[in-house]
């Protein structure tokens, strides 16, 4: 659904293969990209005088993933949250700090939305066939349903101290907000390397900030939801200093009996979302923030979204199925950040 558009730089490969005409630029465009989460990330950043070469940065980047995959994969069996997961109920364990401020702030996700927001869906996910112990994508009877959902409960899972506790036979799981904090762990690292000016894209989550060489910003383009490789864009907006996250029903889905299901669960229901709302493109400083409130819109649906979004000032983008297409909807926050005619 994101996709970022470079316009008038020269691009660097991994292998630092410079193109021709770059020589005489003293700033230019690195690229690294590979494979992460079951998926893969691209970064682009404007190399300088003062910045580290490509390799070095690269080496940084892994780190970071490296340590991500350790401590939230669900999997890996020997990963911090793992381990958390195979312990019994009524257990609390040490936990690294980045596990802990990622259950703590899917806590008060999960209660600012009424539950729209639940780390412990494992269960819901595996059944409906879209989590890491899913079998084949089929609509599980209603038995089995309610078997799952007394499986799961955001409040069963608190943070104490440097530890985390369960109090009932509950699983964690990060998907639906580990890539987005790890872009703002590689904006924050980048920081650090006076790399001031990039676009970090991880499994779809991304941050750009600063201008390209020749001056123009970052353009991120929005495509329509229309899933089956169409690639339509809707709107581009130009970003500096702002994580972008777009949530949707329409690339991970199976339809049964002529019906759509998607990868998107209401844990209220137990039950993949039924509503108008295809996708969502939430706009915050921070990625991981702009991870959260997209799952978190996209469950509530058109009407109860955008109140959430409104009461919050949240910058959110909607996108409703209308009849044979499609009908837009923008937060106010939103409009003020792109007005209409501009980007």
């Amino acid at each position: 659904m994101l996709r970022n558009l470079l316009q008038g730089a020269c691009l660097v490969s991994t292998l630092v293969l410079a193109l021709s005409g770059c020589d005489s630029n003293p700033e230019r465009v690195e690229v690294l990209s590979g494979p992460t989460m079951g998926s893969t990330y691209t970064i682009k950043y404007v190399f300088n005088a003062s910045t580290p070469a490509s390799d070095a940065v690269g080496v940084e980047v892994q780190s970071i993933l490296d340590e991500v995959d350790r401590q939230m994969s669900t999997y890996r069996l020997d990963s911090d949250i793992a381990r958390f997961n195979q312990s019994p109920a009524n257990t609390c364990l040490p936990m690294p700090q980045p596990v802990l401020d990622l259950a703590q702030y899917g806590y008060e996700l999960s209660r600012s939305s009424d539950g729209a927001f639940d780390l412990t869906l494992g269960p819901l996910l595996n059944l409906w066939g879209f989590g890491p112990q899913a079998r084949a994508k089929h609509v599980p009877s209603a038995a089995d349903i309610a078997k799952a959902k007394t499986q799961i409960g955001y409040q069963h899972v608190r943070v104490v101290g440097n530890q985390l506790c369960k109090d009932a036979d509950v699983q964690v799981e990060f998907n639906s907000i580990a890539a987005g904090y790890t872009v703002d762990r590689i904006s924050e690292r980048f920081t650090e390397l006076n790399i001031d000016s990039y676009m970090i894209e991880v499994t779809g989550e991304l941050i750009a900030k600063g201008r390209k060489p020749d001056g123009s910003p970052w353009r991120i383009a929005l495509e329509q939801p229309l899933g089956d490789g169409q690639r339509v864009i809707q709107r581009v907006l130009e970003i500096d200093g702002y994580g972008i996250n777009t949530s949707g029903d329409y690339r991970n889905y199976f339809e049964e009996n002529g019906v759509r299901f998607s990868h998107t669960i209401d844990p209220q229901v137990g039950a993949p979302i039924s509503h108008r709302l295809a996708s969502v493109t939430v706009v915050d400083p921070s990625a991981l923030h702009a991870d959260g409130l997209g799952t978190v819109l996209l469950v509530l649906g058109p009407e109860r979204g955008l109140a959430f979004a409104e009461e919050r000032k949240i910058a959110a983008f909607f996108v409703m199925r209308d009849g044979e297409g499609f009908a837009t909807q923008v937060s106010s926050e939103f409009s003020r950040m792109f007005p209409e005619g501009g980007h």
